[in-house]
């Protein structure tokens, strides 16, 4: 029986960590598109968009992963609420690729003109410095199942937020001159980052939530 549990908890940590992985992939994905949309290189932009496919996959074959460990486990009570959980974690993850890659549309589709005007960079390199930072802290949070640090994601996305509010704030400006074409590219790119930090803030609540079995 031992043996069993041993086995059993290699498997949920070999799950845990392939999280972490794909965590490391997504904040690196959209480290990349924020390089690729304040500096319009199509290169990096088209990269993020092919490589999309490969953090698909990844997160396809976590999935597959933790069906075969419920199916074989029969896991109760913690242990399949822990699997349960990282199901719900992956989908999470996969979106926020998912979002590195519409930013990366972006950078490619007005390429070789630039998306963002040189006045707003500075909110955009911002917003992605933020969401990065974010998503390396929720990777620790996956890794540790540290309690604070997963507090520390939820007000962290403060800062976010306040950017996103900022910009909008800028767009409905009457002294904008930059056209309706570039407002909506900028609104959208304005989305992109506040979801994607939005995503990282639900898996670390669902870490605090698998820990303490209490909601944040």
């Amino acid at each position: 029986m031992a043996l069993i549990r041993s086995v059993f908890q290699d498997e949920l940590d070999s799950v845990s960590q392939s999280l972490v992985d794909l965590t490391s992939m997504v904040a690196k994905a959209m480290e990349r598109a924020t390089t690729a949309i304040i500096d319009c290189d199509l290169k990096i932009a088209e990269e993020i968009i092919l490589e999309d496919e490969k953090i698909d996959n990844y997160q396809h074959d976590i999935d597959a992963r933790i069906i075969d460990i419920i199916a074989r486990q029969q896991p109760v009570a913690s242990d399949l609420r822990a699997l349960v959980t990282a199901l719900r974690m992956g989908s999470d993850l996969e979106r926020m690729g998912d979002l590195a890659h519409h930013v990366a549309k972006i950078a490619r589709l007005r390429h070789p003109d630039k998306a963002v005007p040189l006045e707003l960079e500075q909110i955009i390199t911002a917003m992605g410095l933020a969401a990065v930072k974010l998503t390396n802290k929720t990777g620790i949070v996956i890794s540790t199942r540290n309690t604070e640090m997963a507090l520390e994601v939820e007000r962290d996305d403060d800062k976010i937020d306040n950017l996103h509010r900022q910009l909008i704030g800028i767009l409905i400006e009457p002294q904008w001159k930059y056209g309706i074409e570039t407002a909506i590219d900028l609104t959208l790119l304005g989305r992109y980052y506040e979801r994607y930090a939005d995503h990282a803030v639900s898996i670390s609540r669902r870490v605090y939530f698998l820990v303490t079995g209490k909601y944040a």
